[in-house]
């Protein structure tokens, strides 16, 4: 149920996404600005999390707070329709990063109670592709508005349609299981609190460096556009392209993490280091080539991340592990958002250089991490992830 509500929400905030780097810029935003609009709003975005799962662990109000979540994220887009400047605009992009990350460590919580019986590679998998379906569908009705004819502010209204029906979804999961945690008792996994391990420390680590070589699709957007290597009606399209490829490598990347452990985890890194460089000196095709990249990088860290992240989790403190990782990760990615946006002004290739190598830097923590998981499994007995 949780996965239909993303499907619907992602139709809208992705739909929305799809748009914000062209429509900022038709209302007066430098690349600069929009580059640090979009990294500001996803280190804030972050950095709440870490309040919205400590105060879920400690009230126990989960659904209160996903419900409080996703009503900010979802209402904030379809009101850039009648933002009067970019400044404006800007607020509202902040907004519903802001309203995505208050819900996010609750929904991830939620979700790891059933990954004792479905593996944790798997409930992430499917999650994020549903996920990442809604976020192919958001940005091809998009382009559909735009071939259309109409403007951008016609597609950020329609967007109305699919944020009521996602809350509406939201509402009826919170009636059929209103007490998520009964989901894990069935399955006997219990335990009382511990502290954040050493391994959970370094997946943070691993998670920051690979956030600031990820960059925002507003960024991507504005280069294709304003460099007239696709037609602004298309752009959407290639989000939807990147979404589409993120949905199978979800699937694949989870199903053979539960199988085969973190080294999927470093072949998907690998992967997605190479998209900056096809982005951002190719051609039409060799662009084709980076978004799918870029969606792979997507699928990691929103399969195999949360599934590392779910394997070292302090038990009765769920919320509070995820909101504190992606304080982390958010900060990577302000700080990566910047320099890219920056670097993109002033010297491509530093630009490049930049993204590839923060991801790359990633993978020995990750590898770290996933040893100190495996040596403290094997000395406690306890569950510590592959």
């Amino acid at each position: 149920m949780l996965g239909f509500v993303n499907l619907f929400a992602d139709i809208t905030y992705e739909g929305g996404g799809s748009l914000n780097g062209q429509f900022l810029g038709s209302l007066g935003a430098t690349a600069a600005a929009i580059s640090i609009i979009a990294g500001l709003g996803e280190c804030l975005g972050y950095a709440v999390r870490s309040v919205s799962g400590y105060a879920a662990d400690r009230s126990g109000r989960y659904w209160l707070i996903t419900f409080v979540g996703y009503a900010v994220n979802l209402l904030a887009v379809p009101a850039m329709a009648v933002a009067p400047g970019w400044k404006t605009a800007a607020a509202l992009i902040i907004a519903e990063r802001v309203g995505r990350g208050i819900r996010k460590p609750t929904v991830e919580a939620m979700l790891s109670y059933t990954t004792a019986h479905h593996g944790r590679g798997w409930v992430y998998a499917v999650n994020t592709a549903m996920d990442e379906t809604g976020a192919m569908i958001g940005p091809l009705l998009m382009s559909l508005v735009l071939l259309g004819g109409r403007s951008e502010r016609v597609g950020f209204a329609l967007l109305m349609i699919s944020s009521i029906a996602a809350l509406v979804t939201l509402i009826a999961a919170s009636m059929q299981f209103p007490v998520p945690e009964r989901l894990e008792e069935k399955s006997g996994r219990t335990g009382a609190k511990e502290r954040f391990s050493r391994a959970y420390w370094l997946y943070m680590g691993a998670g920051t460096l690979f956030a600031a070589g990820l960059t925002s699709f507003e960024l991507i957007a504005f280069h294709l556009a304003s460099g007239r290597i696709v037609a602004p009606a298309l752009v959407p399209l290639l989000l939807s392209l990147a979404t589409g490829g993120g949905v199978v490598a979800s699937l694949v990347f989870g199903r053979l993490y539960d199988r085969l452990g973190v080294g999927v985890v470093v072949c998907a890194v690998c992967a997605s280091a190479a998209f900056s460089p096809l982005l951002f000196l190719g051609g039409f095709w060799a662009v084709i080539g980076g978004v799918f990249l870029w969606g792979i990088g997507y699928a990691t860290q929103d399969t195999l991340l949360k599934a590392l992240i779910a394997g070292v989790l302090p038990a009765g403190r769920r919320g509070t592990a995820f909101g504190v990782f992606y304080l982390g990760y958010g900060g990577g990615w302000l700080a990566g958002s910047a320099c890219m946006g920056l670097l993109y002004e002033s010297s491509r290739p530093g630009l490049i250089a930049f993204a590839v190598l923060a991801q790359l830097l990633s993978v020995p923590f990750f590898v770290l991490g996933a040893r100190q998981a495996g040596l403290r499994k094997g000395s406690t007995g306890s569950e510590a992830g592959n």
